[in-house]
Formats: C-alpha cells, structure tokens, sequence
C-alpha cells in the first residue's frame, strides 16, 4: 500500500533540484523583461518584492541576467547589489552544505 510513497530524498533529488533552478532562472529572467515592457509602456508593474523573491527562491542567476540583458533596475544599488549577495550567499551555503559539512 505505501511501496508508491516518494520519500524525501527521491524528491529532493539531485535531478529535480536542477531542473527547479532552470525553471526558477528562467522565470526571472522573464519577469526583468516583463517589467521592463510595463514600464516602457507605463503599465501595472511588477513589485520590487516580488523581483526579490524569485531571487531569494534561487532565480538569482536568471535576474541578474535579465537585469543586464535589458538594462533594468541597473541603476538602482539595492538591485544591483543585492541581487549579487543573494547569489553569493545562496552558493556559499549550498557549498558549506554539500562540500564542507
């Protein structure tokens, strides 16, 4: 009855880690460029807040990618900085974790 049960590990494999990080940058990436659009055409945008969290969730790459890719937020430091420290920090503690520890 539970021999279909996923555990824990199975979930957290090393192949659907990967396959959420791709998924994750690619979704901020867009969102840059979805911005980018609302603000030239002076539509609704998309909060800071939320530009932030798909960075925090691991979109960090794919941000900062689109940040450059169609200049936006570029001359703003809490994006130009903080984006980078979050990657920063995301990739030392998964090194610490995997590597170190």
């Amino acid at each position: 009855m539970f021999e279909d049960v996923l555990t824990i590990n199975q979930i957290l494999s090393q192949q659907n880690i990967t396959i959420y990080l791709i998924i994750i940058n690619i979704i901020g990436f867009f969102i840059m460029f979805i911005d980018k659009k609302k603000a030239q055409n002076g539509s609704f945008r998309i909060s800071e807040k939320t530009l932030f969290i798909v960075t925090l969730l691991g979109g960090g790459i794919g941000s900062i990618l689109g940040m450059y890719t169609f200049r936006h937020k570029t001359k703003k430091l809490r994006f130009t900085i903080g984006f980078p420290i979050i990657v920063f920090i995301e990739i030392s503690v998964i090194i610490y974790l995997f590597f170190i520890k």
